[in-house]
């Protein structure tokens, strides 16, 4: 077995930054466009882990390093092990830290600059929310190569209406930020050079308020969406009658009623 090389030992394959309650999580493999190896998938899930009980942040950025996004998978990586049983261990190690963004009680938001593809696609539809450069291209190209991206599939179908998630599978054709904003995937398409500002602008937005309160409200959310309009009620109720006589609910009630801001304690 070769010796890892000195960039694959001292370079992180991710980097965290912290800022006023915003964590700006950045894939750094820029140099081949943020390729989500095994070793990506990994530190990855475990900054996610972090995040999840680190009561400072608020809002997570997610970004990648130099020109682009993220590639999707490893493809140098993934012919190097032909067997089926290390590919499904890379689907399922790549689609728990997928549902780890979801499951995350802080908004998380996904700031493209470029190319994002196959399970960097994917990756895109995973966060809560998007903000995408004018030269920005998403696209899930497997078709091409013979591999559907069925998993991407999962959250793009989520994001998109039927038939355009249909199209880019069966296609792997890329769509423009333009398009990709009115599909659905993205909140807001920027200038390249006001990307940075704009995406932590939409971070502070989604930063208000009672933390605990939108952890709450982000799982009900994903709980609900697919239910029949009774069942989604009846949870909603459930989860705001909880809400309600959290500490932070409480609080904000107080803070309401005697004309101030409220301040909210740490998430437990």
């Amino acid at each position: 077995m070769n010796a890892p090389s000195k960039t694959a030992v001292e370079t992180p394959y991710v980097v965290r930054e912290d800022r006023d309650g915003i964590a700006i999580v950045t894939l750094n493999r820029g140099d081949r466009m943020n390729p989500l190896s095994a070793a990506m998938l990994a530190a990855l899930q475990s900054e996610i882990d972090q995040l999840a009980d680190d009561d400072a942040i608020k809002v997570v950025l997610l970004a990648g390093a130099g020109k682009h996004f993220c590639a999707g998978h490893d493809l140098r990586e993934m012919r190097q092990h032909p067997e089926k049983k290390w590919q499904k261990g890379l689907f399922d190690q790549c689609s728990r830290m997928m549902l780890s963004l979801v499951r995350l009680g802080q908004p998380v938001i996904a700031r493209v600059q470029g190319v994002a593809v196959a399970a960097g696609c994917q990756l895109v539809s995973m966060c809560d929310l998007a903000v995408a450069s004018e030269a920005a291209q998403f696209a899930l190209p497997g078709i091409k190569s013979g591999i559907f991206c069925t998993t991407p599939g999962v959250g793009v179908a989520r994001n998109l209406a039927r038939k355009h998630a249909l199209e880019m599978l069966f296609t792997g054709d890329p769509i423009d930020a333009r398009t990709a904003l009115d599909w659905g995937l993205v909140n807001r398409v920027v200038p390249r050079d006001r990307l940075a500002a704009e995406t932590e602008a939409l971070a502070r937005a989604a930063s208000r308020g009672s933390t605990g309160s939108k952890a709450l409200g982000k799982r009900a959310f994903d709980d609900t969406i697919d239910l029949d309009v009774d069942a989604a009620y009846a949870h909603a109720c459930e989860v705001m009658a909880t809400s309600a006589v959290t500490e932070d609910g409480r609080e904000m009630m107080r803070a309401f009623l005697e004309k101030r801001a409220p301040v909210y304690p740490p998430r437990r």
